[in-house]
């Protein structure tokens, strides 16, 4: 998995180091889910960014299999039955800053990314509310969105969808350094 950041600097046509371009290689990604009998609440510091603060292009990919739960056998029925991450070992977005910020001033700026977002093999056009705060220098970015598990024909049981809800909150944080 360590060449996602190197695939995802191929994604978005990025093929030498310059001014504007930022790379993160372990964005923290958590996932949770409120249901009436269990919650789920699972994390990954394995997902890498690039982010283009020039043109606006961002991208992201979270091996699926790097989500750590507290318990075994949730992380089990997570890889195996619900997002088959021998089949679909990836999740990603791919897509474009609305606005771009001015990341050569401290600040913190409200953002939205319009592109692809890919999970358990399904594509949906997606609009990503974030956040790009610039701090002497350092650019970090964060979000959280909900992610319907239909849209993405990820299906609970019957026997157990009153310990998974219906709907995900995914959580994302990337501190970028400059591409050199």
């Amino acid at each position: 998995m360590k060449y996602i950041g190197l695939i995802l600097l191929a994604w978005l046509g990025i093929n030498q180091a310059g001014q504007g371009i930022y790379v993160c290689k372990n964005a923290a990604v958590s996932l949770y889910s409120k249901a009436p009998i269990e919650d789920i609440d699972a994390h990954s510091d394995k997902g890498t960014s690039v982010l283009n603060t020039t043109t606006g292009d961002v991208a992201f990919a979270v091996p699926i299999r790097s989500f750590k739960f507290e318990k075994s056998l949730m992380q089990e029925h997570f890889n195996e039955n619900y997002l088959e991450s021998d089949k679909y070992p990836q999740a990603s977005f791919k897509g474009k800053l609305n606005t771009i910020p001015d990341v050569s001033k401290d600040g913190t700026y409200p953002v939205t990314a319009t592109g692809v977002f890919e999970v358990h093999g399904v594509k949906q056009n997606r609009t990503i509310p974030g956040k790009i705060t610039v701090s002497k220098g350092a650019v970090s970015l964060t979000s959280e969105f909900m992610v319907a598990c239909k849209d993405h024909k990820v299906e609970i049981p019957k026997l157990v969808f009153q310990n998974i809800a219906e709907t995900i909150r995914i959580n994302v944080s990337a501190v970028y350094t400059p591409y050199k």
